[in-house]
């Protein structure tokens, strides 16, 4: 008799992405050297069949979970634990302290203790200080983000994996449109993500029900984040009065059908992000200016791509950067009235010069 259909499920998910972290690791390790190219060092031989020191080239990748002991990543980590050795993978976890409840360092203890229990090698608990740019939620993320870069580069991690669930791309998409962010919000989170693809999400198409249910039938503990249930933050909001509603008043299946948006929404994004950075080298000169003229010829779609990817390379920070912003830089493209200096987060600011744009910081 098989397992659980719910603890099947995240396994799954888990096994499709250590395959493809299996794939990528092979394909960039070195090839073995020849015989002939093997140096020869002093010293007693190694017996047939022991394994090479944990440092050769050809060693298993490593694969971390961050885990806050919640119900997704508990899950996570399970699933981890039980495919990763049946895989030839490492596995470890890291649980991040923000510091924003009282008791949090003894609770981050204590998921390190459910790490290890489940298998998990290395296991670290981070403390950070979260500060306040961008508001609660988005300066804890920040943080949380540094500190699970740090861990995988002192650990030399592969890949890290995060617990987001279907119903969080849900709120991810109603999120975006709420904000008006344009198509690229839309599609919500992609299933791999960070420097070189470090960050995975194998549970977007798994339901919070389904890992919540993969811990019942495991006995395996879980924390119930209060911030998850606080009307404090817009997410929580949205989780508990949001989508309640719109599921009352549409229907069941709305969460289902907004994680197809945001995958029909990211392929849209996706190829208009391509045609944007292949437009810029053509607007874009040496001193790092804009030709307006060019600029007005592209399709409205593109140009704001443009703007945007401009916008943030001179500094302005992705996450506070909002269509209202490009909208007003766009302006001083086909509205141009003699305005003055548009001002975008991030000190960052942009003028029309003499049928340039300028966009600094500072």
């Amino acid at each position: 008799m098989g397992p659980h259909p719910a603890v099947a499920a995240i396994r799954v998910a888990v096994r499709r992405v250590l395959h493809d972290v299996l794939n990528h690791h092979s394909s960039h390790s070195p090839a073995p050297a020849s015989p002939a190219q093997q140096p020869v060092t002093a010293g007693p031989a190694r017996p047939a069949g022991a394994p090479l020191p944990s440092a050769a080239a050809d060693a298993p990748p490593l694969v971390l979970v961050a885990c806050s002991g919640g119900a997704d990543s508990m899950a996570l980590a399970s699933a981890l634990a039980f495919e990763a050795p049946r895989l030839g993978v490492r596995a470890g976890g890291i649980t991040v302290d923000h510091g924003l409840q009282d008791g949090s360092d003894i609770r981050a203890a204590e998921v390190v203790l459910r790490l290890r229990s489940l298998g998990l090698d290395p296991v670290d608990a981070v403390a950070v200080e979260v500060g306040r740019e961008g508001g609660p939620e988005a300066a804890a993320r920040d943080a949380r983000y540094a500190a699970l870069d740090a861990a995988a580069e002192r650990h030399g991690a592969a890949a890290v994996l995060l617990g987001h669930t279907r119903d969080d791309q849900a709120e991810t998409v109603l999120l975006g449109l709420a904000r008006g962010s344009g198509t690229r919000s839309l599609s919500g989170m992609a299933a791999k993500t960070g420097r070189g693809g470090r960050y995975r999400r194998p549970f977007l198409e798994v339901d919070r029900q389904t890992a919540r249910k993969a811990c019942l039938i495991q006995s395996l503990p879980v924390w119930d984040d209060p911030h998850n249930a606080d009307p404090l933050y817009t997410r929580s909001r949205l989780r508990h009065e949001g989508l309640p509603a719109l599921e009352k008043a549409l229907g069941k299946g709305v969460v289902e059908a907004l994680a197809r948006t945001a995958q029909l929404s990211r392929d849209d994004a996706d190829a208009l992000d391509a045609w944007a950075a292949d437009a810029e080298r053509t607007v874009l000169d040496e001193r790092g200016t804009l030709d307006v003229t060019q600029l007005y010829a592209l399709p409205a779609a593109v140009r704001r791509r443009v703007l945007r990817r401009a916008a943030i390379a001179a500094g302005a920070p992705a996450g506070s950067l909002f269509a209202r912003h490009i909208e007003e830089v766009d302006r001083l493209i086909t509205g141009w009235r003699g305005q003055g200096t548009v001002n975008l987060p991030g000190r960052v600011g942009v003028r029309r010069q003499g049928g340039r744009l300028v966009i600094r910081q500072g």
